[in-house]
């Protein structure tokens, strides 16, 4: 009798806008979120009145360095809960704008330096 062996991932997810960006890892069994991040949280709120309150008004309210650290964020809350690898879907990663892009890649660094294994990053370009 063979044994079946029930392979369940953990994928990262990214939900981008002008206004936010929002990182998650979903369970592929059950698609239920593990764990989430994201520039609304209340930690961003100083930065996104900032960037409200600028003039000439930009249409883009995060940057490299908010997704870095939402990244930050989500990697150690990954950690908290003993997840140690996940699993990004390259195709959509590089069907994105490349402003988008370059400005994505860093959370991914994020991650893995928060000591959480992203397969499929070393797939990506470097900017």
């Amino acid at each position: 009798m063979a044994s079946i062996h029930n392979h369940h991932y953990h994928v990262l997810q990214l939900v981008l806008s002008c206004r936010k960006i929002t990182a998650q890892v979903t369970n592929t069994t059950n698609s239920s979120i593990i764990a989430m991040a994201s520039s609304s949280e209340r930690e961003f709120l100083a930065h996104y009145r900032s960037v409200l309150n600028r003039f000439p008004r930009s249409h883009r309210f995060w940057n490299a360095k908010v997704a870095s650290r939402v990244g930050e964020k989500l990697g150690s809350r990954l950690r908290e809960i003993g997840i140690t690898g996940v699993q990004i879907d390259v195709n959509e990663e590089l069907s994105r704008p490349l402003h988008y892009r370059t400005m994505v890649s860093p959370l991914f660094g994020s991650v893995q330096r928060a000591g959480v294994r992203v397969s499929g990053a070393d797939d990506l370009p470097s900017f």
